[in-house]
């Protein structure tokens, strides 16, 4: 497990982010970070500010190992608009190659929310997150990113579609994020008739595919993982161990996945108020399991 780094995002993408977030992790013992969407969204916006990015890893000594791709509409692998996709595979390479410059060579990218097009079928969206990947997967393995596709709460993103989607993909070039929180939602969300699955589900009048060995199914895949809790009903990114996700089950489980390359507290200050101390600690306990 040592040789597992264990990565912290943090909110923000301007110089002032950057001055207050890095040296407070390097005073809290934290040694690696995430390349946020945010981060390399302003990259996009004016490449000089790659600069001022390594200029705090450096100072710091906290380096970046994973990342995250920009995401939302328009942006996810499943638009279904032939001028969209092509701009949206243009952002993503950029992105990749952004990643790539910071040494990074995980980066997880999502495949899209079904419900944002709700007319278009469901089996037409996955047909365009495998057109995507066709097109993302050499530019990938010419950055040496691996791309992590996230299992969510929507239909198009259950470990059964992700496991679908890796069929078409033999390489060690797409690999599962694995979200403890999102998870959470498939699990516990049973409890929450007004909950994110309930709702994401009954839209298109389904009940939600409960599924309590998401983590079993996704393991042989996973690369990297997201750690962060709720109590089953929204996506609240909380603080590890303030909520209702089986910590005790999950962690040893993570630990033994075969390709496991890093773990990212995902935990979000910024919506809830806490401190970068107690994100680092509380994310340092359940790590024990």
């Amino acid at each position: 497990m040592n040789s597992v780094p264990v990565t912290y995002l943090f909110v923000g993408a301007d110089e002032t982010a950057l001055r207050t977030a890095m040296p407070e992790f390097a005073a809290n013992g934290v040694q690696s970070v995430v390349l946020s969407d945010q981060l390399i969204s302003a990259v996009m916006g004016k490449f000089s500010f790659a600069d001022t990015i390594k200029k705090y890893s450096e100072l710091t000594g906290v380096k970046f190992v994973d990342s995250h791709a920009p995401f939302g509409p328009g942006i996810d692998l499943n638009v279904p608009d032939a001028d969209a996709h092509k701009r949206m595979i243009l952002r993503h390479k950029l992105a990749m190659n952004i990643a790539a410059d910071f040494g990074v060579d995980t980066m997880t990218i999502h495949v899209g929310n079904d419900l944002r097009f709700p007319d278009v079928p469901l089996n037409e969206q996955f047909d365009w997150v495998i057109k995507s990947l066709e097109e993302l997967l050499p530019e990938a393995e010419k950055c040496g990113i691996t791309i992590c596709i996230e299992n969510i709460w929507f239909r198009l993103n259950t470990p059964d579609m992700l496991l679908k989607m890796k069929s078409h993909f033999p390489t060690d070039n797409l690999g599962f994020c694995y979200d403890a929180g999102h998870a959470n939602l498939m699990t516990q969300g049973r409890s929450f008739d007004d909950g994110a699955a309930n709702y994401a589900w009954g839209s298109f009048n389904e009940t939600p595919d409960w599924n309590d060995p998401i983590l079993e199914k996704m393991l042989p895949h996973i690369v990297n993982c997201h750690i962060h809790d709720n109590n089953g009903c929204k996506d609240d990114h909380q603080l590890c161990g303030s909520g209702s996700v089986d910590w005790k089950r999950i962690i040893p489980l993570l630990k033994s996945a075969p390709g496991l390359k890093n773990m990212q507290c995902e935990s979000i200050s910024s919506k809830h108020n806490f401190s970068v101390r107690e994100m680092i600690s509380t994310t340092r306990e359940v790590l024990k399991y």
